[in-house]
């Protein structure tokens, strides 16, 4: 500890530790340093021009101590993209001093979008004329290097903008799908789902999964976070439109400290009980680009929003029942899920000793694990988890002991808490028995309040770029990166880097 962190411990503080970070107005790489108060931890930084920044970076600092050290062994990419030169975070594409592998990469289609809200992380909106546009090739090329660089990715997420208005997104599904990635996501508002009924049943005949954003219900949420009062009655057209087409759906609330926090509890009783959905994304709001005015001491933390959604459902989940995810930095986000059965909601870690399986710092002094069980909740308590997806539902079923040998069949059935399928789960084909585990996971990403270097080198969600680099997300959005790719991408530069004359695609 050096003087100046030693000269912050009173009696309501204490040093924790000292880490790397930037100016949340220059981006000046600074030291750091992670202290604990009121039981809460707390990023101290003090940047030699703009002066002293403190903000929230966990909400318990009882639980942030527990998970630290639970880290899943790094697996490096099989190629890096860039040398490291001006040192991290500045070389992003990975370079050789990211520890990790990609789970779950970002392709941003367009930066256009049919609505302008207040929180916007890409600062999208209705301007196809100043925007950018992906064109095929550049798609082809970023998938092709993801298969370079990973061997056999599995997951990838089509974002904007809002995708949907992309005039060839439906040739981008189908593209991924051809080279063989098996989850393909769509991030969506999903106000063209709930009007066009051609590109609805194109998705269907896709069997892409449906990453939907959903606030809540409150006018006031809506109005504050999308700038729009009247999106509840678009979003639950959607839904209904979306179970009718049998296309799976995770819901993606942006929490925000005192305007939706009261709502987590509703939002997971409304998924539990709606046909189409498999599972709820928790999403702490990111402060940078758009974002309503936020005190950096009062933010929205993982555990502030399991907490809340523990007293809100009174036990239904438990702050416990959520396992730190190992293969990023734990505190990036913490996930469970439920088995739903018998008119039960059933926590899979009341089940199964998940913790035992995913603490890696433990299991080095444990006897021999199951390798088969450890693999599967590897791959559930993952960035890139496949949620809703069949294999992993009929692999989990499998280890909590149900009889899962029985399974044929072609006819669908009906999805709901209490099976209405009228059936023991060992007469269920694999797509009804998905509709058996349900998901819920809690997402805190950096921002240039909290962002920590170490926890970069583990980040295993990327933007993947038509130059063939794939930068971390937080560092996409925290670091100028995502301002520099923007300007460049509007010029529709092709993938070898010459201008190219701008085409009103949108």
């Amino acid at each position: 500890m050096n003087d100046y962190a030693a000269e912050l411990i009173d009696i309501s503080t204490a040093f924790l530790e000292e880490t790397t970070s930037i100016c949340p107005v220059c981006r000046q790489v600074i030291v750091a340093h992670l202290l604990e108060r009121d039981g809460q931890v707390i990023m101290h930084k003090v940047c030699p021009v703009h002066g002293a920044f403190e903000a929230l970076v966990y909400g318990d600092a009882a639980l942030y101590t527990r998970i630290k050290a639970y880290k899943k062994p790094p697996q490096a990419p099989l190629q890096y993209a860039t040398a490291v030169d001006k040192g991290c975070p500045w070389d992003c594409g990975f370079c050789p001093e990211h520890h990790q592998h990609l789970c779950l990469g970002i392709i941003e289609v367009n930066s256009n979008c049919n609505l302008e809200c207040p929180l916007c992380v890409t600062d999208s909106g209705p301007r196809p004329a100043n925007g950018f546009s992906l064109t095929f090739e550049q798609v082809n090329s970023i998938l092709n290097r993801l298969i370079e660089t990973e061997g056999h990715p599995e997951v990838v997420q089509f974002s904007g903008g809002e995708p949907t208005l992309h005039p060839r997104i439906l040739d981008f599904i189908a593209l991924a799908r051809q080279k063989g990635i098996s989850y393909v996501m769509l991030n969506t508002n999903g106000i063209r789902i709930a009007r066009d009924d051609r590109f609805l049943e194109a998705l269907a005949k896709l069997n892409v999964h449906i990453y939907l954003q959903f606030d809540g219900f409150d006018e006031r949420t809506l109005l504050t976070l999308r700038g729009r009062a009247d999106l509840l009655e678009l979003k639950l057209k959607a839904l209904e439109r979306l179970g009718e087409a049998g296309l799976r759906v995770i819901l993606v609330p942006a929490v925000e400290r005192g305007v939706n926090e009261h709502e987590v509890g509703r939002i997971v009783s409304f998924g539990l009980s709606h046909p189409a959905v498999f599972g709820i994304s928790f999403q702490s709001v990111f402060h940078a680009q758009r974002h309503p005015p936020f005190d950096p001491l009062g933010r929205v933390t993982a555990p502030d929003i399991l907490k809340s959604l523990e007293s809100q459902l009174n036990g239904l989940f438990r702050l416990d029942d959520f396992i730190a995810i190992p293969c990023c930095a734990p505190t990036c986000g913490m996930t469970t899920y439920a088995l739903l059965v018998d008119g039960q909601v059933l926590p899979v870690p009341r089940l199964l000793p998940v913790e035992s399986y995913l603490d890696y710092v433990k299991n080095r002094v444990m006897p021999a694990l199951d390798e088969a069980l450890l693999h599967l909740l590897e791959s559930l308590w993952s960035a890139g988890a496949q949620a809703g997806s069949e294999a992993p539902a009929l692999a989990l079923l499998q280890a909590l002991g149900q009889d899962c040998s029985k399974l044929d069949g072609d006819w669908e059935a009906q999805r709901c808490v209490s099976c209405r399928v009228g059936l023991p789960l060992n007469q269920h084909t694999p797509p009804d028995l998905a509709r058996h585990i349900f998901m819920i996971s809690v997402r805190d990403f950096m921002d240039p309040w909290t962002f920590d270097v170490r926890d970069l080198h583990r980040c295993c969600i990327g933007v993947l770029l038509p130059d063939g680099k794939t930068v971390p997300l937080c560092a996409y959005n925290s670091l100028g990166y995502r301002e520099r790719y923007t300007a460049e991408l509007s010029c529709h530069r092709d993938i070898q880097g010459r201008s190219q004359p701008a085409r009103q695609e949108l």
